[in-house]
């Protein structure tokens, strides 16, 4: 058996998804949750009193590396990596590894994205705080795409053929 035949296994492949799962989403959301804190930061320095306001717009791009995250235990469950490892083929790890990339891709890009947002939410609170339900709202919308490649993953694995 060639290094080739031994490294990319339809094991190997399905934790590949996995792994893409996890660190695409969850870069996405470290950079975009420091975004907004650095936004929140400079605000609560002037007033203190609006943290509460501005916490939940710096955790709105957490999410994504949470949904990541909920796609890579799952992908791990259904293969079997903390039971009785399932047998794969090479085409049923690319499957796996295809699931993955919806939440990986969309998850990196959406937390991001969502960060600009919040961290504009932020700069409204500033000047209106009685604003605070409009810049969640407008960071919330950026989120239905994470959903939506959340939603697209999960349904992928779940009814994987294994």
């Amino acid at each position: 058996m060639n290094f080739f035949d031994m490294v990319f296994t339809g094991q190997n492949l399905a934790l590949l998804g996995a792994v893409l799962a996890v660190m695409l989403a969850g870069i996405g959301s470290a950079k975009g949750v420091s975004m907004v804190g650095e936004a929140a930061s400079g605000l609560l320095t002037e007033d203190p009193s609006k943290f509460g306001k501005v916490l939940i717009l710096q955790a709105l791009p957490g999410t994504q590396g949470i949904y990541g995250l909920i796609t890579a235990f799952l992908i791990v469950f259904k293969i079997g990596l903390l039971g009785d490892p399932a047998a794969l083929s090479v085409s049923q790890g690319v499957y796996f590894l295809m699931a993955a990339l919806p939440i990986a891709i969309v998850g990196y890009f959406s937390a991001i994205k969502q960060a600009k947002v919040a961290a504009s939410g932020v700069n409204l609170i500033a000047k209106r705080p009685d604003e605070v339900g409009k810049a969640i709202t407008a960071s919330a919308l950026v989120e239905t795409y994470a959903i939506f490649a959340v939603l697209i993953s999960l349904l992928l694995v779940l009814f994987a053929k294994v």
